[in-house]
């Protein structure tokens, strides 16, 4: 077999493995292939001699097809072995035909659903599967997975595996699987990466290290297992060493240990990394009630099975909600219109009860308290909790529940504007953080660690560390980018043990069903760091590295910037908050929210507070169809969320493919790369792009397992500057106006386009035409334009490509909102800005159009504003109350190009803070809370 993929690698175009992004991609390129070539073979003329060229083509996509096919159930390995002995037979025709119905089952899941009768004719047909085949025709109706085995079995036995399996199959069974085997540890880490319909492995004992096949695409999974020498396990360890690296690739999965040795000892070393040890020879309808009883425990929706029960449920209701029930819009005379678009069971499914089976969610004891743990468990928290309006008001209850008045919080200046209000709530003392700027495209980037440890060492020579409460920082930003949360964390502890983290992950929630993407997610670092920090080899680990910071001066900031710091084991608490916005990027009606954490300290310094914060923000009614969906979101990544994200990242890759190599869209836009988006000092792995012309696709592992900053995939950062048409154009007049693209964020001279769960192919090749189109028309355009648009043109371009504003920095607060004006440190009261705005005596009104702005800071005044102004999309501030306006601030703001610039009003001008209202001795801090004389 490993001499067929050699032969297969070196000749055809199917040897240009760098043309795909993963396995799974040259998987379906290469049946189709196949197809396509012994259609070819079928239909050639009567008498004509076959092509050797075709026949020689086909023998190469089986040969690269037959080690892709071990991992899978459906259509197998032993599936193209029929193949090949038809095309060795030259039976033409009946090999197209089953090739052609592999192809359809495969593009369509028509295999999940039913039995797929291959049709080689010719062949003998086991009786025995046969008659298994139609007994099962009724259960393949029901949801269907993979079940791997870990054994060197032989063919024969694997046979009988397979037989015996399917005899326990029950009619009451909840779902059916089917069974397959890998014989060794490498090719069940290949198989659980690769096969995205696996659910459940069981891992036998006996097996092999080394996998057969050295196909390039399956021993890049290899490298996901990160520092671990697979050669250093002793084989009496296999089992337990692929059931601890399984867990760590795909902890959703369940995992089954068929043991020879003490199942006491075995079951102590693996923990909960294996639902269940077997000893010796496992009995086939108890591992059968195993592997459903687990996949169901994934499957089970608490509140959305209460709510379509309570729906079912004969009801008077003599309390609120004249909706409920449905009972306002039937009876209606003018309203119907509305029960025949939403349907019936919405209204069944409305109600204000919190009995009859359903549950509260501000005091949960029934099924939204077990729906909200089991979204702990899906999401790696230590505890869950639902909102149903939104992140922002997620923001606002953690921020509510851990910061008191006074409290310093490091705030990545380019949040969310939830950020900045929950800081006026609770009247916390912000210094705020800067991103690197990318100018040349009107964004900012993420927050380097060195500025993170710079502000915080300002204030621990300030003698102000003990005021510092938390670190909040959005990961991924809006544009993509992705910090490297393991290093942030664990270098701000080491300066500040007990520092809170809060993580925005609003645009995030997908991640943690991505082996790459989930090292960067909050709850799985915030886990890790906890278990390592207890380890033996970390504590040894910190003592050398303490040995070595010793000798160096502590005094110094350079000490502290430059080197990599560790925190101490015996002093450090993890305290994590993350909030997520599932509906942005998982299944979930608009709004649907929740809040993970992972906090050593909540039960004994947060959980009032909590209650207490959450009490504040939370309806009374909250919508029990957003909680639902919460409930099935949740049930669906659990089961799929590993393939559908991997198939989320192939369409982003597929669409930087497609743009870059099309020669007239590649003339007129550019999808930004991780060099474009990511400067070089941040990027450790030296990766510039995911995808070049030049050198095909890139491994992005690496980059995601070491830089400092690495770009999500799934965000396309299209630059649009080479068209002529600003951002906002491109966006509203063009994307949405003419093609009903919708799109959110832009800047001056680029447009983000996101894949998520949602995306189709069909809508990636609407994108692409829409795209050719567009760029289609901008050519004959300029080739029929005059001299005079030809330059018009080109200014307009020079424009969004040359003359584009700097960024500007955050400026300061005005001393008036600072408690010690002659500090070095830059913390402001935000809360005594905004509320000294409320009395329209201490405000006027400056324009930007009439020079008074410009005059005043000619004069010298220090121009502060009273509000909040921030553009939108996608939401990030210019300018919060107490700021100090800058000229490059009113730049910026004047080359703006959005149609919202919240806070402004451009009848009026920009709301500034009179002269007279900024008299310091006007203000005094009380604990640190400033307070009107």
């Amino acid at each position: 077999m490993a001499i067929q993929e050699a032969k297969a690698l070196d000749t055809g175009d199917y040897a240009s493995l760098s043309a795909h992004y993963n396995a799974s991609q040259l998987r379906a390129d290469t049946w189709n292939r196949l197809k396509a070539v012994t259609m070819g073979l079928a239909n050639r003329p009567y008498g004509r001699d076959t092509p050797e060229s075709l026949k020689d083509e086909a023998v190469r996509a089986l040969d690269l097809l037959a080690p892709m096919e071990t991992y899978w159930a459906f259509p197998g390995r032993d599936a193209c072995h029929q193949l090949r002995k038809l095309l060795g037979r030259e039976d033409y025709a009946t090999l197209a035909g089953a090739v052609a119905r592999i192809v359809r089952a495969l593009m369509s899941n028509a295999y999940r659903r039913r039995t797929i009768p291959i049709g080689i004719q010719g062949e003998a047909e086991d009786e025995e599967e046969v008659a298994l085949e139609a007994k099962d025709d009724h259960l393949l109706a029901r949801p269907y997975f993979e079940v791997m085995f870990v054994d060197n079995l032989g063919t024969h036995q694997e046979h009988l595996l397979r037989v015996g399996l399917r005899e326990m199959r029950r009619a009451e069974d909840p779902f059916v699987y089917e069974a397959v085997v890998v014989p060794s540890l490498e090719d069940a880490l290949i198989g659980v990466l690769f096969n995205h319909n696996v659910q459940a492995v069981v891992v036998r004992y006996g097996f092999p290290l080394k996998s057969r096949h050295r196909l390039e695409l399956l021993q890049r999974y290899l490298s996901r297992v990160g520092d671990c020498d697979l050669s250093e396990i002793p084989p009496d360890d296999y089992g337990v060493a692929l059931s601890q690296l399984i867990c760590k690739l795909r902890p959703e999965l369940d995992v089954y240990l068929v043991t020879d040795q003490s199942v006491e000892e075995i079951a102590g070393k693996v923990g909960t990394t294996c639902r269940r040890v077997f000893y010796n020879q496992e009995d086939y309808m108890e591992l059968h009630l195993n592997i459903l009883r687990g996949v169901n425990a994934r499957y089970q929706t608490p509140f959305f099975t209460a709510l379509k029960i309570y729906s079912k449920q004969p009801t008077g209701v003599f309390h609120a909600m004249p909706i409920s029930r449905g009972k306002s819009i039937t009876k209606s005379h003018w309203i119907q219109d509305m029960g025949e678009f939403y349907g019936m069971n919405i209204f069944l499914a409305e109600t204000s009860a919190t009995s009859g089976g359903l549950d509260s969610l501000l005091e949960p004891h029934g099924p939204i308290k077990k729906a909200q743990e089991l979204a702990a468990r899906a999401f790696g928290a230590r505890r869950t909790f639902f909102a149903t309006n939104g992140t922002s008001t997620c923001n606002k209850i953690v921020v509510q529940a851990l910061v008191r008045p006074g409290d310093i919080v490091l705030v990545d200046r380019d949040c969310h504007k939830s950020h900045h209000y929950g800081m006026v709530l609770s009247g916390a003392e912000v210094v705020y953080l800067e991103s690197y700027p990318l100018s040349q495209y009107s964004m900012y980037g993420a927050v380097p660690l060195r500025e993170i440890k710079r502000q915080l060492l300002a204030l621990k020579r300030a003698g102000r560390l003990d005021r510092v409460k938390m670190l909040l920082l959005t990961n991924c930003t809006f544009d993509g980018i992705v910090y490297n949360v393991e290093r942030v964390m664990e270098e701000c502890l080491a300066i500040k043990p007990d520092l809170v983290f809060l993580w925005d992950e609003a645009w995030f929630g997908f991640a943690r069903f991505g082996p790459a993407y989930r090292q960067r997610t909050s709850m799985h670092v915030a886990a890790y760091l906890r278990a390592h920090y207890r380890s033996a080899d970390y504590q040894e680990r910190y003592a050398a590295h303490k040995a070595a910071f010793d000798k160096m001066d502590p005094d110094d900031d350079a000490t502290w910037l430059d080197n990599r710091l560790l925190p101490d084991p015996e002093q450090v608490r993890i305290r994590v908050y993350a909030t997520q916005s599932t509906h942005k990027t998982l299944t979930a009606l608009r709004q649907g929210s929740m809040i993970h954490i992972h906090d050593q300290d909540f039960k004994a310094k947060t959980e009032e507070s909590f209650h207490e914060a959450y009490m504040t923000h939370t309806s009374t009614s909250p919508n029990y169809q957003i909680l639902a969906s919460l409930d099935v979101g949740r049930r669906q990544v659990e089961l799929e969320g590993f393939e559908l994200v991997q198939k989320q990242v192939e369409m982003a890759m597929v669409l930087r493919e497609r743009i870059a190599s099309h020669p007239l869209l590649s003339k007129y836009f550019r999808v930004l790369t991780v060099g474009d988006m990511v400067p070089e000092e941040y990027r450790q792995s030296g990766i510039e792009s995911y995808y070049d012309r030049e050198h095909g696709w890139s491994d992005i592992w690496e980059a995601w397992a070491q830089d400092e900053f690495t770009l999500d995939a799934t965000r396309l950062t299209l630059f649009v500057g080479k068209s002529g048409l600003d951002g906002d154009t491109f966006k509203n007049d063009v994307l949405m106006d003419r093609y009903g693209i919708q799109i959110n964020k832009t800047s001056r001279n680029t447009v983000l386009f996101m894949t998520h769960i949602g995306t189709t192919r069909s809508s990636t090749a609407y994108l692409i035409e829409v795209l050719v189109e567009i760029a289609r028309e901008l050519d004959e355009r300029l080739e029929d334009a005059s001299p005079i648009e030809g330059r018009i043109h080109e200014r307009q371009v020079k424009s969004l490509t040359e003359d584009l504003p700097p960024l500007p920095e955050f400026s300061r607060f005005h001393d008036a909102f600072r408690g010690n004006a002659a500090s070095d440190t830059p913390e402001g009261n935000l809360r005594a800005a905004f509320f000294l705005s409320y009395d329209d005596a201490n405000c006027e009104y400056l324009r930007l159009d009439d020079g008074s702005l410009d005059e005043a800071l000619a004069d010298g005044r220090e121009v502060v504003s009273s509000t909040f102004i921030i553009r939108y999309p996608p939401g990030f501030t210019i300018l919060v109350p107490g700021q100090v306006i800058s000229r490059v601030i009113l730049d910026f703001m004047r080359a703006l190009d959005v149609k919202e610039i919240h806070g402004y009003r451009p009848d009026l001008g920009l709301k500034v803070f009179s002269e007279a209202a900024l008299d310091a001795d006007l203000w005094v801090p009380r604990n640190h809370v400033a307070f009107r004389m």
